[in-house]
């Protein structure tokens, strides 16, 4: 494909369009400094998103009866948060919230896109959590209640401890996910990178700072993939599973 992709007829004209390199270093710094933005909604995301996702995989994880209502919801929950696309969600929510008429700085599509995606991925990184809290042997719950330590003391101390070791490749797979995602706010108005790049494009009649974007995007997201490889490895080394070669 590498040698026959330049032989196309039509080569110079794309070429020129996605790869123009006085383009790319006009636009780079620009789309660098968009990209902080992207940094801080994943920064101040993914604490909400975790504390969200821990509290959800415990709701619907638990035995009280006297909870069953709460199980109910947070599974609508996850199920219609799931169930409908990110890009959707940042659309209804960013654009439906600040409607009805909140007053600045509240009524701010960055922060309300925000929220959606945070309100999605809560719902998928709850279930990582969730199979990593019933993944936990029932022999574990059993020595907890032996030992007098109430349903409580048990998830904390007993259960949530092992689940979260153990899910913490899958999870680093959903950050890298969320890392990519957060570009769609853009979609609703903040100038993240992919939002500037579209600019650089107008701008320049030219798609080039669109392949800027990707190896900024790249630049990240494949150091953290690798480190999911790392912590996957050492997970299944410290549990004695076999390698995949």
């Amino acid at each position: 494909m590498v040698f026959l992709v330049p032989r196309m007829p039509r080569w110079d004209r794309v070429k020129k369009s996605f790869f123009d390199w006085d383009r790319l270093t006009d636009s780079f710094p620009h789309l660098l400094r968009a990209f902080v933005l992207d940094i801080k909604i994943f920064a101040w995301t993914t604490p909400a998103i975790l504390i969200v996702a821990i509290l959800i995989a415990i709701a619907r994880s638990t035995r009280n009866p006297a909870l069953f209502p709460v199980r109910i919801f947070v599974i609508a929950y996850t199920d219609i948060m799931r169930g409908v696309p990110v890009i959707l969600w940042i659309y209804l929510v960013g654009f439906g919230v600040p409607g009805i008429g909140m007053d600045r700085p509240w009524n701010s599509p960055l922060i309300w896109g925000s929220v959606a995606l945070g309100m999605t991925y809560s719902a998928y990184v709850a279930e990582v959590f969730r199979a990593g809290i019933e993944s936990v042997h029932e022999s574990q719950r059993a020595a907890a209640r032996s030992l007098g330590l109430s349903s409580s003391q048990t998830m904390r101390h007993v259960i949530l401890p092992q689940a979260i070791r153990r899910v913490v490749p899958p999870l680093m797979n959903d950050m890298v996910s969320l890392q990519k995602d957060v570009a769609l706010v853009s979609l609703i108005g903040p100038i993240e990178i992919l939002r500037q790049a579209g600019i650089d494009k107008a701008k320049f009649a030219n798609f080039t700072p669109f392949i800027g974007a990707a190896l900024i995007f790249l630049a990240i997201t494949i150091p953290l993939t690798r480190f999911t490889d790392y912590l996957l490895t050492r997970e299944r080394d410290r549990t004695g599973a076999s390698k995949v070669r």
